[in-house]
């Protein structure tokens, strides 16, 4: 076992967890300041870049404290339905991107898509998610139209009047069609950044994709109504821990509502050359779980995922990441015989499991930490409707 890995293990000790121990000076100090400090760029820092066990557990309590605090201990749901890996992107990193002619593409029927979201919203899920590579042609700006209508009306029930919440992850749109789709019933919109840093976003992707396009995209949902969420890699080639801590800030500065991210894990079929900046996978998922905890200590009330690259490092990533400050899980709920044409990188956990199957484990998970499933609600953003109100 590696040191990194005797770290994590310290942290998820039970008798760890539970016990009153005497800090040292530097843990102390550092527990005081979060205890009463928002983070700055300084603390941030400081926050990634430790692997001092002990300095691990306070940031994770500290954390804790804070999601409790703030959103309380229910973890919100998203089933997660993927309904087309056809993409005109070429994202550098991806497993579906445009180039990758190994791909089987597949786009679901409207009936097939409508019937999954409402497989979720009898367990109780509350939201989905509607995934896909990213296009823009008039079929598919349609097809996505129809089925967000289709699923607001087959989903409502006594405990949920309005249907299923909607998130929509569909990437670059044009304002247009993203007011289409707010009209039509959908309400929060995933886009992620991959990276603030134009420079790092510039070697991720050709230069038909900017960086300025992907914000402005951002500011376009803002301004629309929807609640935004955005996200980044951590551990993308040439990053450095000051790129991760501008990643937080960019988060704030943007105020964003949710957030998405995970660990960089290649795919063997991307064009993304170089290793990983922290090569060493429980270096990954420590910093993973790191920037959890320092956007929550941040930012306080957004919405964060634990997101499944957490679990593809370790068996238990998605419970680590709700320890460090997540609220957020979004089950698979693809079907299954298209569910491994839908791989961004190597090693996607859940490829096997049904929906049902999916439910189970994942409650387990969320109980086995000491959290409890919200049901029946969208499970909002609480700093959506602060922003609204302020």
């Amino acid at each position: 076992m590696t040191t990194q890995a005797v770290k994590i293990e310290w942290m998820k000790s039970p008798k760890r967890q539970n016990e009153s121990v005497a800090l040292s000076a530097n843990a102390q100090e550092l527990a005081d300041r979060l205890a009463k400090e928002i983070p700055d760029r300084a603390m941030l820092h400081r926050i990634l870049a430790t692997t001092e066990a002990e300095e691990l557990e306070v940031i994770r309590a500290a954390a804790e404290r804070t999601l409790l605090e703030h959103c309380g201990d229910t973890v919100r749901l998203r089933g997660l339905i993927e309904f087309s890996n056809r993409c005109v992107s070429d994202c550098y990193y991806c497993g579906i991107r445009r180039s990758n002619r190994a791909v089987d593409r597949y786009t679901l029927e409207l009936d097939e898509i409508v019937e999954t979201a409402k497989w979720c919203g009898q367990k109780g899920y509350g939201s989905v998610v509607l995934q896909s590579g990213e296009r823009r042609d008039a079929k598919f700006t349609k097809l996505v139209t129809e089925a967000i209508k289709a699923i607001k009306q087959e989903t409502r029930t006594a405990e949920l009047p309005d249907g299923v919440g909607m998130t929509l992850c569909l990437g670059e749109q044009s304002p247009e069609t993203y007011a289409e789709w707010y009209e039509a019933g959908a309400h929060r919109y995933l886009l992620r950044m991959e990276s603030s840093s134009p420079a790092l976003f510039a070697a991720l992707h050709p230069a038909e994709q900017s960086h300025a396009a992907r914000v402005a995209c951002l500011k376009s949902l803002k301004e629309l109504g929807y609640q935004v969420g955005t996200g980044v890699m951590i551990g993308l080639p040439g990053q450095t821990l000051d790129d991760l801590v501008n990643d937080v800030l960019f988060f704030r500065d943007l105020g964003v509502d949710m957030i998405g991210m995970g660990p960089y894990i290649p795919h063997e079929q991307a064009l993304l050359p170089g290793n990983p900046a922290f090569p060493d996978t429980e270096t990954r998922m420590q910093l993973a779980l790191k920037m959890i905890a320092a956007t929550r200590l941040l930012l306080r009330d957004v919405n964060i995922a634990a997101t499944t690259a957490l679990q593809a490092l370790q068996e238990d990533g998605r419970e680590q990441g709700l320890r460090f400050g997540a609220n957020v899980i979004m089950p698979q709920v693809t079907p299954p015989r298209v569910r491994r044409m839908y791989t961004l990188y190597d090693g996607k956990p859940c490829l096997d499991d049904n929906a049902e199957q999916c439910a189970t484990c994942l409650e387990g998970r969320i109980h086995s930490v000491g959290r409890r499933v919200l049901r029946n609600q969208w499970g909002d953003s609480a700093h959506y409707f602060k922003r609204q109100a302020g």
